[in-house]
């Protein structure tokens, strides 16, 4: 029986670190129980997805900033939603 699954092509890099993040880097795949390029690979691909939602949290404020809400835009709404009476 064949089984076949896709292996990214990766490259190896060279990375410098101070000795304290080295030594808190060891301490996490100990714990973690990863190497530690995957442990990199993993905080890369998090800090990346945070930096891209920043990035789309920027553009919707300079959206607004640009064409602000008018005091009606969501006037429409009222008339279909209603808080639900205790």
């Amino acid at each position: 029986m064949w089984s076949t699954f896709h292996i990214p092509h990766m490259r190896t890099i060279q990375v410098v670190l101070e000795d304290s993040l080295l030594e808190a880097a060891n301490r996490a795949v100990r714990r973690l129980k990863l190497n530690r390029s995957a442990l990199i690979r993993d905080a890369l691909r998090d800090h990346l997805k945070r930096l891209s939602i920043l990035e789309k949290e920027r553009r919707d404020r300079e959206g607004y900033a640009r064409h602000p809400i008018g005091e009606d835009e969501f006037s429409v709404w009222d008339k279909v939603t209603a808080w639900p009476e205790d």
